[in-house]
């Protein structure tokens, strides 16, 4: 069963597409990574398939399921540090949609946070200001807020960035519990060995899918060199792109 169906999608901002004529689909329960160089369109088509990015064209359809089931964690250089909020603050954002933005929490909310941050290797950081947390405790701390969203559908923007080789490996056992759970988890990566270790499928980008499925199948050289060989994926100045015709 598909969680995603994509028709001929093209993605990009202001007019100009920054990836295009996508086909494909991402299986329900699935764990997809999906790579590319810098600019290829990666996180662009993460931003479609959450709903905030519109098509410029195609179609892309969510099976049995609305947008509100979808748990998205963005960059974290999207994230605002200097803002004045603690870690709680931050993660009981994953309650929002059951609880609203205003609620207070209930006793079993505040236990269901304390659970997501021991979870994640934060158990006690929970009244600590995020402008002093490092990389990775940032990142814990937003896929705590993703635990509390309880979502089928989770999108990870490259969540592995910028953090140490521990905090990876517990992000990861994270990752492999959802896939465990039959949730389906789509992330933006950028190593590909972890991707060849722990995720069955890919998509591998540049502005187009240079390839779609089996990851073991995606990473063949001969795809990682196509994939190499445009040097920018987006251009403000890019004209219009037609389908290719088989």
């Amino acid at each position: 069963m598909q969680c995603f169906r994509l028709d001929d999608v093209t993605l990009g901002y202001d007019g100009h597409p920054a990836v295009h004529h996508l086909n494909g689909d991402v299986g329900s329960g699935s764990l997809t990574a999906v790579i590319g160089p810098n600019g290829s369109g990666k996180s662009t088509l993460l931003k479609g398939l959450v709903g905030a990015l519109k098509p410029l064209g195609g179609h892309i359809e969510r099976v049995g399921f609305q947008t509100h089931d979808i748990a998205y964690l963005p960059q974290a250089s999207d994230i605002d540090r200097s803002f004045p909020a603690t870690v709680e603050d931050l993660v009981r954002l994953g309650l929002w949609r059951r609880r609203g933005l205003f609620a207070g929490l209930t006793r079993a909310d505040g236990e269901e946070l304390a659970t997501a941050l021991d979870a994640v290797g934060l158990s006690g950081f929970r009244d600590r200001p995020i402008d002093s947390l490092s990389g990775g405790q940032l990142q814990r701390a937003l896929f705590a807020r993703v635990l509390l969203q309880d979502a089928r559908v989770i999108l990870l923007d490259e969540p592995f960035a910028a953090i140490d080789s521990r905090t990876i490996a517990d992000l990861i056992d994270l990752v492999r519990r959802w896939h465990k759970e039959a949730r389906t988890v789509i992330a933006v990566l950028h190593d590909i060995e972890l991707v060849r270790r722990h995720f069955p499928h890919t998509i591998l980008l540049n502005r187009k899918a240079v390839a779609w499925g089996r990851t073991e199948d995606a990473l063949r050289p001969e795809n990682l060199l196509t994939a190499r060989r445009v040097n920018e994926a987006w251009d403000m100045n890019a004209e219009w792109c037609e389908p290719v015709t088989p």
